[in-house]
């Protein structure tokens, strides 16, 4: 999940600040981070969310 990563670290926040206005606990964002885990598209909107972005899935 390099794509979280790079807009974690654009917007200045740590993964525990990033987990708090995502209502996630860290370990699970950083889970999320190292690529160890199958995030639910929800999932995947809160963190978008969280971001101040918006969440996009296209098939190629």
């Amino acid at each position: 999940m390099k794509s979280i990563v790079k807009a974690r670290i654009a917007a200045g926040l740590t993964q525990k600040e990033l987990a708090d206005r995502c209502g996630m606990k860290a370990a699970n964002l950083c889970r999320l981070e190292n690529g160890n885990g199958n995030p639910s598209v929800a999932t995947l909107s809160k963190i978008a969310h969280g971001l101040g972005k918006k969440l996009q899935i296209s098939f190629v």
